[in-house]
């Protein structure tokens, strides 16, 4: 098993990009542990990875990626690009949803999942953060982050006793139903209207 990250690291992150690239390293982190996972643990390990990627992805559309199409050179192409690149990931990771980790060909849907995620979050590190990063102040970034640790608490990336409670009530169903209230949360702890 591959070392994961622990709460206070992530969530000690204060600026939106440093956060976002932990946050990749922790997708990557999950991939590793479903491509490990015994057969009777992959579904558990697949569950977090799906919250993963779901929060995150909605962190970055409803505060990311608004910022940088006004805030970066050639922002809306930038921002089109990435979310082309979201959607046809989510697309999958919805068929993979649906069909289950026993599925036939989950091995090799993960594997393609895993190279489009990849491939993604190096264009994002290259082409968006990098001129976020320079486009904007300290205090703009900590201000972005508060509402990407708001939706990363409702994602924890391994089991805790007594999940039963309300993070995993938020968290259940589709990518979709995910998404949509992962989008509530960043939009309250941002301060705008759900």
């Amino acid at each position: 098993m591959t070392a994961q990250r622990t709460a206070p690291e992530k969530m000690g992150e204060a600026d939106v990009i440093d956060l976002l690239l932990a946050q990749h390293a922790m997708i990557r982190d999950l991939f590793d542990e479903v491509e490990q996972a015994p057969a009777a643990q992959r579904g558990e390990a697949f569950t977090r990875l799906v919250r993963l990627l779901a929060v995150h992805e909605t962190a970055e559309e409803e505060i990311v990626h608004p910022y940088s199409r006004v805030r970066i050179d050639g922002g809306d192409g930038v921002v089109e690009d990435r979310l082309t690149e979201e959607n046809n990931s989510k697309q999958l990771l919805m068929e993979m949803d649906q069909a289950g980790p026993d599925a036939p060909d989950f091995a090799e849907k993960l594997a393609v999942l895993r190279a489009a995620v990849e491939t993604h979050a190096r264009s994002e590190e290259r082409y968006e953060f990098t001129a976020l990063r320079g486009h904007t102040t300290v205090a703009e970034r900590r201000t972005l982050a508060v509402g990407v640790k708001a939706a990363e608490a409702m994602a924890p990336t391994h089991p805790h006793p007594g999940t039963e409670s309300a993070i995993k009530n938020v968290l259940i169903g589709t990518p979709v139903a995910m998404m949509d209230r992962a989008r509530d949360v960043i939009r309250q702890a941002m301060g705008k209207k759900p």
